[in-house]
C-alpha cells in the first residue's frame, strides 16, 4: 500500500482508540466522577453525536481547504479534545472534551477513505478503504485492551494522556509524509445536499445506522455485561476486549476483500448472522465460553459490513457529484448508530431489565438492517432489469 494510506491508518488508530476505549473504562469513570454507569455511558453517546453533527458542518466549511491542511487541522482538534478529557475536573468538561475530539472523526475518515480509494486501481478500492480502517481494528485489538489495562491499573486519565500523544505523532506524520493534493472546485451546497435524495444512498445509510446500533447496544456495556451475566472476573475484561479486537480485525479484512467480489450477498449474510448471534447470546450468555465466542462473532460480522457500506455510499455519492459530504456524513451515521445503541442500552439498564436484554434488542436491530439491505438489493436489481428491457 502507498505510504499515504499507512499514515491514514495510523491516524485512524488514534481516532478509533479514543472512540472505543470508553467501553472498558465505564466503571472507573463512573467512580471517578461519582456517577452511575448508564450516566457514564454518555461519554459514548456524546462522542457519537459529535461525529454525526460535526462531519457535515466541517466538510461544508472546509470544502475549499486543501486536503493535507484539512486533515492536519482535524488532528489538532483531536489533540485538544483528548487533552481536555484527560485534565477535566468535572464530568461535564470531560463530555465537552469528547465532543471536541469527535469533530475530527467523521470528516477525517470520510476524506481519508476518498484519498485511499483514489490511490489504488478500481478493483482494489474497497481493500484500500479496509486497509485504512485497519487502524480502527488494530486499535480494538491492541490499543483498547492495553489502554483499558492501563486505565484499570493506573488511571483512565493516563490512558487518555497516551491517546493525546498518539494524536501528536499522527499529526507530525501527516505534516511530514502526506503529500499535497490538487485542489478541486468543491460541489455546490445544493448539489451536495441533493445527493441525499438518492434512494440507494438513503437505504445504505439506514443500514449504516442500524448495523452498528445492533452490536453497540451490547458492547457499550461489555464490562458489566460480561461480569454480571457471563460471570467473568473484572480482571478478565481486558482479554474480552482482545477477543473483541480480533473480531473487528478479522471482519474488516475479510469483509473488504469479499466486497470487491460480491457486495450485496456479503451484506445479507453478515447482517443475518449478526441477528442470529445476538439472539443466541441473549439465550446462552451466562456461559462464559459462548459469551466470548459471541463477542468475537458479533464484532467480526459487524465490521465486515463497514468498508463495503462505505464503498457503496461513496460510489452512489460520486455518481451524484458530491462524494466528500456524503462520505463524511456516512461516517457520522456509523456513529449515530453507536449513539443509538448506547442510548438504548442505557434505557434498558435504567428500566431495570437484565443486561442480557441488550443482546435481544441488538438482534432486533440487526434484523431491521437486513430488511433494508434486502430492499436495497431488490431496487438495484429492478433498476438493472428495467435497463435490460429497454435495450
Amino acid at each position: 500500500m502507498p505510504a499515504v494510506i499507512w499514515v491514514l491508518a495510523l491516524a485512524t488508530f488514534g481516532i478509533a482508540t479514543t472512540e472505543f476505549i470508553i467501553a472498558g473504562l465505564l466503571p472507573e469513570i463512573a467512580i471517578d466522577f461519582s456517577i452511575s454507569i448508564p450516566t457514564a455511558g454518555y461519554m459514548v453517546t456524546s462522542y457519537a453525536l459529535g461525529v454525526f453533527i460535526g462531519a457535515p458542518v466541517l466538510i461544508i466549511l472546509g470544502g475549499r481547504i486543501e486536503r493535507k491542511k484539512m486533515l492536519a487541522m482535524l488532528m489538532v482538534l483531536f489533540i485538544i479534545g483528548n487533552m481536555l478529557t484527560t485534565l477535566s475536573p468535572t464530568f461535564y468538561l470531560a463530555i465537552i472534551g469528547r465532543i471536541i475530539a469527535s469533530l475530527t472523526h467523521g470528516a477525517f475518515m470520510g476524506i481519508g477513505a476518498i484519498i485511499a480509494a483514489e490511490l489504488v486501481p478500481k478493483d482494489k478500492k474497497t481493500t484500500a478503504i479496509a486497509f485504512m480502517f485497519s487502524g480502527m481494528t488494530l486499535a480494538n485489538l491492541v490499543g483498547i485492551p492495553l489502554g483499558t489495562w492501563i486505565g484499570k491499573v493506573v488511571s483512565w486519565r493516563v490512558t487518555f494522556a497516551i491517546i493525546t500523544v498518539i494524536g501528536v505523532i499522527a499529526l507530525l506524520g501527516i505534516l511530514k509524509l502526506l503529500p499535497k493534493f490538487s485542489q478541486q472546485a468543491p460541489a455546490s451546497i445544493k448539489k451536495e445536499l441533493l445527493a441525499f435524495t438518492n434512494v440507494h444512498v438513503l437505504l445504505a445509510m439506514g443500514i449504516t445506522v442500524l448495523g452498528p446500533a445492533a452490536f453497540f447496544t451490547s458492547i457499550t456495556y461489555i464490562a458489566p455485561l460480561m461480569t454480571n451475566v457471563a460471570g467473568l472476573p473484572e480482571n478478565a475484561i481486558t482479554w474480552v476486549l482482545v477477543i473483541l479486537g480480533l473480531g473487528f480485525f478479522f471482519g474488516n479484512i475479510v469483509g473488504g476483500k469479499l466486497a470487491d467480489k460480491a457486495m450485496m450477498p456479503l451484506l445479507y449474510w453478515t447482517l443475518g448472522l449478526q441477528a442470529l448471534v445476538l439472539f443466541m447470546f441473549w439465550l446462552t450468555g451466562d456461559n462464559p465460553f459462548i459469551a466470548c465466542l459471541s463477542i468475537f462473532l458479533m464484532a467480526a460480522l459487524g465490521f465486515a459490513t463497514v468498508s463495503p457500506i462505505q464503498r457503496l455510499v461513496m460510489d452512489k455519492a460520486q455518481e451524484a457529484g458530491a462524494p466528500n459530504l456524503v462520505s463524511s456524513v456516512n461516517i457520522g451515521f456509523f456513529n449515530l448508530g453507536n449513539a443509538v445503541g448506547a442510548w438504548l442500552g442505557g434505557v434498558i439498564i435504567t428500566a431495570n431489565y437484565s443486561y442480557s436484554t441488550l443482546n435481544l434488542t441488538g438482534s432486533l436491530l440487526a434484523s431491521m438492517a437486513l430488511l433494508l439491505a434486502v430492499i436495497s438489493g431488490f431496487l438495484a436489481h429492478k433498476k438493472t432489469y428495467t435497463r435490460i428491457l429497454r435495450k
